[in-house]
């Protein structure tokens, strides 16, 4: 009996030295997305957890713009964080000012323009660029975002539909411009397809056309603050793994890794 008590209590003395170890090693991972690609870190999250026992602790922010919750604001005023998800050629932006680590930029997806109408409300026809302009021209009210899809909509779109049309059109800074077409604040919203699906309250309408549409990068770069470097990095490796792929897809998404090559 005594050697049978000396076995038991090797035995958990060993699963609490397992244990201990991985408690050490799970580190928590502070991880600042924008719109574009926040409701596929929501859904990855919890897989990745489970997986490796770290924890994500996720941070909404822009890619761009004045808000005070822009990433980029974020960062210059101190906010740490491992990990940085965004349009591409803003996450260089940051490398360039030093506050992402260089040569860490890795693509995730590519994302398109969609648009949105408040659920039951008639879904125009914007299948091609005629249709898609009359579409506006009839519109009550247009909103767009703050991030990369509305500076691409207000610098090279809306202007070429005339004056009418700009006067009509209002940029939504700090919330998901679906939600305002769930209120009925707008008629029609365009955002990040994977930014108006997840929102209730509204009806898809489709992908804008070319030459209208602009097709988005988004990328995750390393944080010059981040506390977590390893599990930051697993963290990225599962993301552009094909077992995220088909959460990613449903978020009307398409993993960088296997979509054909564009533009930086």
């Amino acid at each position: 009996m005594h050697a049978l008590h000396r076995i038991l209590a090797r035995g958990l003395l060993a699963v609490a030295a397992l244990a201990g170890a991985l408690a050490v090693h799970a580190d928590e991972i502070r991880v600042m997305s924008s719109g574009g690609f926040y409701s596929a870190m929501e859904a990855l999250a919890p897989q990745f957890e489970r997986q490796t026992g770290h924890s994500i602790v996720l941070i909404s922010g822009s890619s761009m713009g004045s808000s005070p919750t822009a990433i980029p604001a974020r960062l210059q005023r101190g906010e740490v964080a491992d990990l940085v998800m965004m349009a591409g050629p803003e996450l260089d932006k940051l490398i360039e000012q030093g506050h992402a680590v260089a040569g860490s930029r890795v693509d995730l997806v590519h994302s398109k323009i969609g648009m949105v109408v408040r659920s039951g409300a008639a879904k125009p026809d914007i299948s091609t660029q005629a249709a898609f302009e009359q579409a506006l021209r009839n519109a009550a009210s247009i909103g767009y975002s703050a991030s990369a899809s509305g500076v691409h909509l207000a610098k090279n779109v809306l202007p070429l539909l005339g004056d009418a049309v700009v006067a009509k059109s209002r940029e939504i800074v700090k919330d998901r411009v679906a939600t305002w077409v769930a209120r009925g604040d707008v008629e029609i919203g365009f955002q990040q397809v994977s930014e108006l699906l997840p929102i209730p309250g509204v009806d898809f309408v489709g992908e804008i056309p070319p030459p209208y549409q602009k097709v988005t990068t988004f990328s995750v770069g390393q944080a010059q603050s981040g506390k977590s470097p390893a599990a930051a990095q697993a963290l990225v490796r599962f993301l552009t793994s094909p077992e995220a792929y088909p959460l990613i897809e449903q978020q009307g998404l398409e993993p960088a890794a296997r979509a054909a090559p564009k533009a930086r």
